[in-house]
């Protein structure tokens, strides 16, 4: 099933209960005073942060959710029963937009609840109006409506580092050899349709989609790919050791990356010379200078059959990891 990252749903809270007109019953008298119940109060709209990324794919089809209403008082002054809360489950890294309002909010982390629409208010029953001058009240009330809307989920991914660069860069390669996420790995000219995350340490770590020129202006992937890694605290930017010009390559993508603005530019950044057990490495240190010196950036070279390279690569890592704490 495709990786869904933005969806639209209806949902709304429940009604309040109404309040009742009931009377106590003695021996001797048929209406022994006001005992209706209040209302019980609507079921709010709750967003609830969990870790599962494909999370959003559950409103594909599903669009309405709408939280049970409040129950009617009673007599005996008995209160109905408050109305089930309809619970949306959503990724960490999700931000939720009420489309009506522009109101938005943002679950960080797993186990966060956020309530969007709160239900309405239980009404009173005829005993909550009985006073010295009015011993056998009928007044109730009735509970309150409660509220709803079109709500726009986005996620954009919560991710300690993430894996940028062209198709083909060695991403997927890369990732699992870390993680052992076992994302799929394909020597495809095109990029792949979602993310995948997986755990370094403690750590997570992100191959973000590969990245085409005019992703920035929509192209291919476009902003669905960048507002990903705008979420990122690390950018590991990989550059294939075997391409032929591996500074095209790093221009290509980090021209997408300054002109989705954001603040994305900004980030930490590492190049990482990939697939470099397919050059001698007299080129690797060619290349390896090279951008050093056109990126100004620190550049690690690794190939996933290089156990050494691999793990002075994994090394490195959980130092920058420490350094961001």
């Amino acid at each position: 099933m495709a990786f869904v990252d933005q969806v639209t749903v209806y949902a709304s809270s429940g009604k309040g209960g109404n309040g009742v007109v009931r009377w106590m019953h003695t021996k001797t008298k048929a209406h022994g005073g006001p005992n209706g119940g209040d209302g019980g109060r609507g079921g709010d709209v709750i967003l609830v942060g969990v870790r599962d990324l494909s999370a959003l794919k559950n409103y594909r089809y599903e669009k309405k959710f709408i939280a049970e209403n409040g129950v009617a008082g009673q007599g005996e002054m008995k209160n109905g029963a408050n109305g089930a809360d309809a619970i949306l489950e959503v990724p960490v890294g999700t931000l939720a937009r009420i489309i009506a309002t522009g109101d938005e909010y943002e679950i960080t982390k797993e186990g966060e609840r956020i309530t969007l629409f709160r239900g309405g208010f239980g009404g009173k029953g005829n005993a909550h109006f009985k006073s010295s001058t009015n011993q056998n009240p009928f007044e109730q009330t009735n509970g309150r409506e409660g509220k709803g809307g079109d709500i726009e989920l986005t996620l954009k991914i919560i991710a300690d580092a993430g894996l940028i660069g062209l198709p083909n860069a060695g991403k997927s390669s890369l990732l699992n050899a870390l993680t052992r996420a076992k994302s799929k790995i394909g020597d495809y000219p095109f990029t792949t349709l979602e993310p995948s995350l997986g755990e370094f340490y403690g750590r997570i770590l992100a191959d973000i989609p590969g990245l085409i020129e005019g992703a920035s202006a929509g192209r291919g992937l476009g902003i669905k790919f960048l507002k990903h890694v705008e979420r990122t605290g690390i950018l590991l930017h990989l550059v294939s050791a075997s391409t032929e010009d591996p500074l095209a390559a790093y221009r290509e993508v980090r021209k997408e990356v300054e002109l989705f603005g954001h603040g994305l530019a900004d980030k930490r950044e590492i190049v990482i010379l990939s697939k470099t057990d397919l050059i001698s490495p007299e080129d690797c240190v060619t290349k390896m200078k090279e951008l050093e010196k056109e990126t100004g950036r620190e550049v690690l070279p690794v190939s996933i059959v290089d156990d050494a390279a691999l793990k002075a690569l994994s090394d490195r890592l959980t130092a920058l990891f420490a350094e961001s704490k």
